[in-house]
């Protein structure tokens, strides 16, 4: 378990790559810091896994302060990291750090946005300010509706050379580590090659320092969407449809609860 920045570069230059997961309430976070993943990424996807929201757009502040509190809860000890939702991060460097602000309060020890153009200065302003900062390019699910969808991006060269540039450039603004979602294999081992920080991979390949993946798509609980490049570990539907199954069978036979288990 990682309980700094420092230790994404250890990680790095021990060649130990970095596991990070997201999740959004205590008691899978409880989980999580009991295991030996690196540290945790609260999302904004938490609008969409957990409220039933269609996009990342609908988190708030207020939503990822609540949810970045819950999860401190439930792993106290755990390098935690917080989305800045949309359009925190584009209202200039003023309102950006009242937002993180509320996340660090909530238990944050870092902040993640996406892109790069728009908010070079804001990325310093923060740093400047003293919290860390976590970029993130390639698939920006804020952008989506510019980018037309969930695709890959930086199949063109114009594409990769431009997200080549906007990394270096977020470098240089004091990112200490940046994820890559769904960015072609080859390009993100060159982005990786290139940057003095670590990259965390999210279908991305297998070059970069790290990888990344929501709770729920690992274990499989995800009903209605299977990225390409999510791996299951357990079929997580499953075994909780046959205990919700044998649950109400025995409560219907009488057979639950049992004279051990009344008072």
């Amino acid at each position: 378990m990682i309980k700094s920045i420092r230790g994404f570069r250890k990680a790095v230059d021990g060649r130990s790559p970095l596991t990070m997961v997201t999740c959004y309430d205590a008691w899978t976070a409880r989980l999580i810091a009991g295991s030996p993943i690196d540290a945790v990424l609260v999302g904004d996807s938490v609008a969409m896994v957990m409220h039933g929201y269609d996009s990342t757009l609908h988190a708030d502040v207020s939503m990822m302060a609540r949810h970045t509190a819950a999860v401190r809860r439930g792993a106290p000890q755990s390098f935690i990291v917080a989305d800045m939702p949309f359009p925190s991060h584009r209202l200039g460097s003023g309102p950006a750090l009242e937002a993180v602000d509320a996340l660090v309060k909530a238990g944050a020890n870092a902040v993640k946005l996406e892109g790069a153009a728009g908010h070079l200065e804001t990325v310093r302003h923060i740093v400047g300010s003293g919290i860390p900062v976590m970029g993130h390019l390639g698939l920006t699910p804020q952008a989506v509706h510019q980018l037309g969808g969930y695709r890959v991006q930086g199949r063109e060269p114009e594409a990769a050379t431009r997200l080549r540039e906007e990394a270096r450039a977020l470098a240089e603004a004091g990112v200490f580590a940046l994820v890559l979602e769904c960015v072609p294999a080859p390009l993100a081992g060159v982005i990786t090659a290139e940057l003095p920080v670590p990259t965390i991979g999210i279908g991305s390949g297998p070059d970069c320092d790290g990888q990344i993946l929501v709770l729920q798509d690992l274990l499989g609980a995800q009903t209605d969407f299977q990225p390409r490049f999510v791996r299951t570990y357990m079929d997580s539907k499953v075994a909780i449809k046959d205990a919700l199954e044998r649950y109400a069978a025995d409560v219907g036979g009488r057979r639950f609860p049992s004279v051990e288990e009344s008072f």
